[in-house]
């Protein structure tokens, strides 16, 4: 899978690609994020990729010209599956639009940043917006940082149990169930016997019956979730 993203603050997603899982995928070539700086696209010799908006108001906004550039510069060299705006007005990401966007092979994510981008952007070349919550940051870079980490993990050979990703939470709708490790009582804590049983059929019934229960009391609206 190869994922580009476009930003005016490259600076930024440095770190959140360089480590752990992330580090692993794009050293086994599964994984290709390709970090484009925006103003490599600006209208003049200042770097400007922005202006005032026009009606007037406070922000400035991201403007046409820079991002159309980018991304039809950018798309001479690969077919984008999706073209990603990282936006509070999107919609709202959660697995199954991770698993859905998992199976892409070409993403190109545009982070916003001032008041956001141009309209005509959205309107004529953005596939899918995407919030990764109900609040407001001060770019989309952070944002783009969790949808990448999440679909990247995702990628078949890039964990080194590729079933891992099978029982995370929000997987069908269910949180995980709670897990335990050595030593088997610590403090007088114990760890629930069935976990030690060695009988994985009697395990497995146990944490579906945790996972359901730990969902109904900690988030009942996934219950509702298609």
């Amino acid at each position: 899978m190869k994922i580009d993203i476009l930003t005016v603050l490259p600076e930024l997603l440095e770190s959140p690609f360089a480590h752990s899982i992330l580090k692993r995928a794009k050293e086994k070539n599964l994984l290709e994020v390709n970090v484009h700086n925006l103003r490599k696209w600006a209208v003049n010799e200042y770097g400007q990729v922005d202006d005032y908006q026009y009606g007037g108001g406070a922000g400035m906004v991201m403007m046409c010209e820079p991002l159309v550039n980018a991304i039809e510069s950018l798309s001479k060299e690969k077919k984008f599956d999706e073209i990603i705006f990282m936006t509070p007005d999107g919609v709202q990401f959660n697995q199954k639009t991770a698993n859905q966007l998992s199976l892409k092979e070409n993403l190109l994510i545009i982070c916003g940043h001032y008041k956001g981008i141009d309209e005509r952007i959205r309107e004529h070349f953005v596939t899918k917006e995407i919030s990764v919550g109900d609040y407001v940051l001060s770019g989309g870079e952070l944002p783009a940082a969790i949808v990448v980490d999440a679909i990247g993990r995702l990628i078949p050979g890039v964990l080194n149990d590729e079933t891992s990703a099978l029982f995370d939470s929000f997987q069908d709708n269910l949180l995980a169930p709670p897990v335990y490790t050595r030593p088997a009582e610590f403090r007088e804590w114990k760890v629930p016997d069935i976990l030690l049983s060695g009988d994985p059929k009697k395990i497995d019934e146990w944490r579906l019956e945790q996972s359901v229960q730990r969902t109904k009391n900690r988030r009942p609206d996934l219950a509702n979730d298609d």
